[in-house]
């Protein structure tokens, strides 16, 4: 935190900053310096307004001086550091008041407004008409959808775009007439057009993986589905006296038990009967088909996947914000290793498509993990067993770092690091049922003053976790101040020979070089992708990269490409990647080009103050105003809805 006059290094250390630039604010070349009245003026004025020497004034470029009093941080940033009030969950001002509140905002926007689906679109077509069904409707006449294919294309909005993105890349659009671009790929009589050369190019290629399967889905959803090697993991708990157990890779398998695993395997339901995955633990399962290696050599604890962490760049699983379309992007500039975003047990338990969602894999993403958040043994063990067999993975990361109330209360996130006996309980039983490596993600404690990792460390160890990541912060201080990279230094030095990765403030190559001096195995990235994902770009090639608003565009129209490929490109689909491109750039203008720089990098904490870009749309890149995210999306995908509102999960952009 640069506060005090004083703005501290990662190591611990003072730098020097100008004294002619504020503490706390990035040091900008003084003739890219404006005031908020200048900028917003240039704004709305779509870059049409003279740029006198970028903003300012004759007179102030003539003396080469900077103005400090104009050339300040934004009112609410300038509240949020004179503030000192320490509320973990404070409520901030309300989208409709005027003035700015005088708590700082912090946590996220939970009664932020939100679009219902149905508000895209007043008049809808029916799904047996999009989807090219050959019966009829199954409602009839009482069908609340549009039969009318005329009447809907003549009220439908003009297309985005001519060019539709996937009849381009795919041969073809499953969207048909819906597509906000189908203009494109439509014939005589609204036919939807099929390229069969391009479709050939893509035919037997599973694109993305782990798609939740309909007939899975009413199984969870009824609770027909059977966890053998959970269940025999949480008898074999309960009945030795929970933590004090002996290693569940060791248990033996009797000829009674034989015969009760192989009853155990089948799932009683009227119908079919079912067969479940076969158990690992030594006893055979039935199994329909040919019998294989697999059926007879079963696998033991050391024969289990191995991945080789080490000297990989992570990309942190990111609420939100690290949804499938940016992970590609990520991947594109040199990401090693990533991971979806945090899944709920209980959800995934339950069968809700939405939590499902988060699992699935892009075919690029070639060492690719979960992550879970729960609080107790049955429930993790059970998704960890369900996962183990449903979906394809390479390892899978328990989430034990997730600040916000909503878990901790409920024990989960930060909750296990002060529940050991369960924390054991939960690693142990998920190392259990799983073929691949088991993964923590733990925070320096859950107090500020508190450390408790390096205690947690050793036991991971012994527990069998294949990695642990430590963000160098605690519960309490959630962004507030800088990592604490002396302290992840000591716990990577605890945990040798196990893996451990540091994350926390890395924003540039150099970042990552002081990062890796501690000691530790590997580094992982986060809010530093968010604000620049070519930052894994920078750290392999060793060099700070002036990217120009042109070449950042294009990762934006990247984005919106794998969005409307990943969530559609119709209306509803349209919107969804509008949203998560909307959230995104809420972390993308706080990047601050190198060559605008005093001096380089720019520091994580370092808020940016009002400056002019080098063109018009590196300038609207910088803009902290929703309104101006909301015209760059309508650049990408066209007008926004009617009666359309946006306002960013979070409340605060975290730069104290």
């Amino acid at each position: 935190m640069a506060e005090n006059n004083n703005s501290h290094s990662e190591n611990g250390k003072l730098d020097a900053v100008p004294n002619n630039f504020d503490r706390g604010v990035a040091a900008i070349k003084p003739q890219y310096l404006t005031t908020k009245e200048k900028f917003h003026i240039l704004i709305d004025a779509d870059g049409k307004e003279k740029q006198t020497c970028l903003g300012q004034s004759e007179e102030d470029t003539n003396k080469g001086t900077v103005n400090t009093e104009d050339a300040v941080e934004p009112e609410a940033k300038r509240i949020k550091l004179d503030d000192e009030s320490s509320g973990f969950e404070e409520k901030g001002p309300k989208p409709s008041e005027g003035k700015q509140g005088k708590k700082r905002a912090r946590g996220q926007n939970k009664s932020r407004p939100h679009m219902k689906h149905s508000q895209f679109e007043e008049n809808k077509l029916c799904p047996s008409i999009t989807q090219e069904c050959t019966s009829k409707c199954f409602f009839g006449e009482n069908c609340k959808f549009l039969h009318d294919v005329s009447k809907y294309f003549s009220a439908k909005p003009e297309d985005i775009s001519p060019h539709c993105y996937l009849y381009d890349t795919f041969g073809r659009c499953m969207y048909g007439v819906t597509c906000r671009f189908a203009k494109s790929h439509l014939g005589e009589n609204f036919k939807n057009l099929v390229n069969e050369e391009r479709m050939k190019q893509w035919e037997g290629k599973v694109l993305v993986k782990n798609n939740l399967d309909k007939d899975l889905k009413q199984q969870l959803r009824k609770k027909k589905v059977v966890f053998e090697k959970a269940d025999e993991y949480l008898k074999i708990m309960n009945k030795s006296g929970n933590s004090k157990m002996k290693n569940p890779g060791s248990l033996g398998t009797g000829p009674s038990d034989m015969s009760k695993c192989q009853d155990d395997n089948i799932v009683k339901q009227d119908g079919p009967v079912q067969v479940t995955a076969d158990s690992t633990m030594g006893c055979s399962a039935l199994t329909i088909g040919v019998v294989t290696d697999e059926d007879i050599v079963k696998l033991r604890p050391s024969e289990k996947k191995t991945i080789d962490f080490r000297n990989k760049l992570y990309l942190a699983p990111l609420t939100t914000c690290g949804n499938l379309p940016f992970r590609r992007i990520c991947k594109q500039y040199g990401a090693d290793i990533t991971c979806g975003e945090m899944a709920m047990c209980t959800n995934l338990l339950q069968g809700h498509p939405s939590e499902w969602a988060l699992l699935k894999r892009h075919h690029t993403e070639d060492i690719f993990g979960v992550q879970l958040e729960g609080a107790f043994p049955d429930t993790l063990t059970k998704c960890a067993e369900l996962l183990n067999r449903t979906i394809d993975v390479d390892f899978v990361d328990i989430n034990v770092g997730c600040p916000i109330d909503l878990v901790y209360k409920k024990g989960g996130g930060c909750g296990l690091m002060t529940r050991m006996n369960k924390f054991e309980q939960i690693v142990k039983g998920m190392n259990y049922v799983l073929d691949v490596p088991l993964t923590v993600k733990i925070r320096t404690g859950v107090q500020e003053k508190a450390n408790i990792a390096h205690k947690i460390i050793p036991n991971l160890r012994d527990w069998g976790v294949s990695l642990v990541t430590i963000h160098g912060r605690s519960r309490e201080q959630r962004y507030t101040k800088l990592a604490d990279w002396e302290y992840i230094e000591q716990c990577a030095k605890i945990a040798d020979p196990l893996p451990l990765f540091g994350n926390g403030d890395i924003l540039s190559y150099e970042d990552a070089n002081r990062a890796l001096q501690t000691g530790v195995s590997g580094i992982m990235l986060a809010r530093g992708a968010l604000v620049k994902p070519w930052l894994f770009t920078e750290i392999k090639e060793q060099r700070h990269w002036d990217i120009s608003s042109a070449e950042r565009f294009d990762i934006l129209k990247d984005f919106t490409n794998y969005g409307l490929e990943h969530w559609g490109s119709d209306s509803q689909g349209v919107e969804k990647t509008r949203r998560f491109l909307l959230e995104w750039l809420s972390f993308l203008c706080r990047y601050i080009p190198v060559g605008l720089l005093e001096h380089v990098p720019q520091k994580i904490n370092e808020r940016p103050p009002y400056y002019m870009g080098r063109d018009y749309l590196e300038t609207l890149m910088a803009s902290q105003n929703v309104t101006d995210w909301i015209k760059m999306s309508e650049m990408l995908l066209g007008p926004v809805p009617p009666n359309f509102t946006f306002l960013p999960k979070h409340k605060a952009n975290s730069y104290k």
